[in-house]
């Protein structure tokens, strides 16, 4: 399906937020989920940690969400031997003008897709670290502000670690949802297989980086009643108190989540957050924020199942309101 013809399949009538989320579905299939969750992350001015073993269609998704919100796509393949010059950008001397000039790196694309961020070593993902918190970057001593809106999309394989440099958990809390994307339904592979054999279908573009700009103003106004605002005060309490946990969720963790939960609502159009949207998010952004009393190998699946079953006893006596 050509863009024109993708564009005209969104009907002309759709809201901007709901052709937002067709638009990468098109190209995405079978993960209606997963893009709402990226979404509502772009939309929270938050960023994402997908770990997913290889060939999922990470890549995929960050082009067509900065495809169908009409931003600038970069994407790093992080490896040992990458240096923060090499994401950031570099000086170098201009012999005409007789000063130096800077080069800027992948790091100042609008939608930055960060391979495979553990087999870089700490310094470069000190880097990405600042980019990500501050929305700049210091080279030379000089500080080079990155464009806006700006969004990280990292990923990493959980299953393989040899070679690997672990996040530590200032840089993971930096994120706002860890998320996996999965394997395929029977019926979204077959569509996979097709498209393969022609030309690579390209989400329609449907925003600018002026309305994302604007989506995520209005979702600072979506309301938040109070009986949600204890909802959240009670679920992290609860973790910080759980004996299976060493350190339960952050202020910075309830502020994501709420954060996230008003993006959410405006997505799927309310002007105000539901019991459901908390709820929903509440493995995506406090599961990896969470250090268990045992200890897991770094990254493993089965850690980060224990947790979410933890999550999931939490939620059958932290009631959400009705």
């Amino acid at each position: 399906m050509s863009t024109g013809s993708a564009l005209r399949a969104l009907s002309a009538d759709s809201d901007p937020l709901t052709a937002l989320r067709a638009s990468v579905e098109s190209v995405v299939h079978g993960k209606s989920e997963l893009v709402l969750h990226v979404l509502t992350a772009v939309i929270a001015r938050g960023h994402v940690l997908i770990e997913d073993v290889p060939g999922v269609g990470k890549t995929t998704l960050g082009q067509a969400v900065a495809r169908a919100l009409g931003c600038s796509f970069a994407r790093v393949q992080f490896t040992a031997d990458l240096l923060p010059s090499d994401l950031l950008g570099v000086s170098i001397y201009d012999e005409g003008e007789g000063s130096f000039r800077f080069h800027e790196g992948p790091i100042f694309a609008q939608v930055v897709l960060a391979d495979e961020i553990n087999r870089t070593p700490p310094r470069t993902q000190s880097s990405l670290l600042e980019a990500m918190n501050e929305g700049q970057v210091s080279i030379d001593g000089r500080v080079h502000p990155l464009p806006t809106p700006f969004f990280v999309l990292a990923t990493q394989n959980p299953l393989e670690h040899h070679g690997t440099f672990p996040l530590p958990e200032s840089q993971i809390d930096r994120f706002l949802m860890r998320l996996e994307v999965g394997y395929p339904d029977a019926e979204s592979e077959r569509q996979l297989l097709r498209e393969a054999a022609g030309e690579r279908p390209q989400a329609p573009v449907v925003l600018d980086p002026a309305g994302l700009l604007e989506l995520q103003s209005k979702a600072n106004a979506v309301t938040l009643h109070s009986d949600l605002e204890d909802f959240v005060l009670a679920l992290v309490r609860a973790t910080r108190e759980h004996p299976e946990l060493m350190l339960g969720a952050s202020p910075r963790a309830s502020q994501a989540l709420v954060r996230a939960a008003r993006a959410r609502a405006l997505l799927l159009g309310r002007d105000h957050v539901t019991p459901d949207d908390i709820v929903a998010l509440i493995d995506p952004v406090l599961g990896h924020r969470l250090v268990p009393a045992w200890s897991p190998e770094p990254g493993a699946a089965r850690g980060h199942e224990r947790v979410r079953q933890l999550l999931s006893a939490l939620l059958a006596d932290v009631r959400p309101p009705t």
